[in-house]
């Protein structure tokens, strides 16, 4: 399959991380925080010498990722300060995944609310009602820029976002109708957050033609005491998960990138010595 790397989990170095790449055999790069900026921030010059590293080391860019969206609330709406904000810089990374030949571009949710739909009571005294009705007008525009600019957008399930898990990201997707221009970008870690168990039952949300895109890593969550811990791959909740996970997608043609999130350290805070730990066993699972 197609394997990767969010670029900044080794280096936001862009020729050192792509150096590294090289060394591990990952061909797809995905970039979020390249240099001391975030996609979408740099100027045109930067594009240019982004492209040329990339082509010099013959890495396809599989997705731009910037926080689309992350930060609001239910409250925003579309033409306020804060989501023009977020869509002028949409525009801009758009305009950057032409430039680099980018084929997604990530947007996040706004901030979580915790009880969505309810029953039996539950939705008269539980529910944070109209929390969810909020957020397809949010994110309605990007998807229409989107159609407009003939680039897919990519919705990652966040930790801490209204888009949490699949079945979340599934139905957002359905209520705006939109499955042309927007796909979910699966993080199975930050599911864990939610309880949603990533295989079976995370990843039969997404047939159909709902995957765009996918992040890799391994947690513990322990929600009770509001803590999350990044653990080594295999060494986490999702142990068991990846190696079924990995022949799903093959069994079913999945023909997306994997990007490894390298955002585990050995304790010293040295993230590509977490990556350079990590990537043979991504490696093992997801490229054998």
């Amino acid at each position: 399959m197609k394997l990767g790397v969010i670029t900044d989990g080794i280096s936001r170095d862009l020729e050192h991380a792509l150096t590294v790449m090289d060394e591990f055999g990952l061909e797809y790069a995905e970039l979020q925080f390249v240099w001391d900026k975030e996609v979408g921030d740099h100027s045109k010059e930067e594009i240019a010498r982004i492209k040329a590293l990339l082509d010099a080391h013959d890495k396809p860019v599989s997705c731009l990722s910037r926080h689309i969206f992350a930060g609001m609330t239910t409250a925003n709406r579309p033409g306020d300060e804060l989501h023009s904000k977020h869509m002028d810089a949409l525009k801009r990374v758009i305009d950057m995944a032409h430039a680099v030949g980018s084929p997604l571009v990530r947007i996040m949710t706004s901030k979580k609310e915790q009880i969505l739909w309810g029953h039996n009571g539950a939705e008269v005294w539980n529910v944070a009602k109209g929390a969810w009705e909020s957020l397809p007008p949010q994110i309605a525009p990007a998807v229409e820029l989107a159609r407009a600019e003939g680039v897919t957008l990519v919705v990652e399930t966040g930790n801490g976002t209204m888009v949490n898990s699949n079945y979340t990201a599934r139905k957002l997707i359905d209520d705006l109708d939109a499955k042309d221009a927007l796909k979910v970008l699966w993080d199975p870690a930050n599911n864990c957050w939610c309880h949603e168990t990533a295989y079976p039952d995370g990843y039969r949300e997404l047939r159909g033609g709902y995957l765009g895109h996918i992040h890799i890593k391994d947690v513990k969550v322990d929600t009770p005491r509001a803590t999350l811990e990044v653990r080594p791959m295999g060494e986490g909740q999702l142990g068991d998960q990846f190696t079924p996970i990995a022949e799903a997608l093959k069994a079913d043609g999945y023909y997306g990138a994997i990007s490894y999130e390298s955002v585990y350290h050995p304790g010293n805070g040295d993230f590509e010595a977490g990556f350079r730990q990590n990537t043979g066993r991504f490696k093992d699972i997801f490229g054998g």
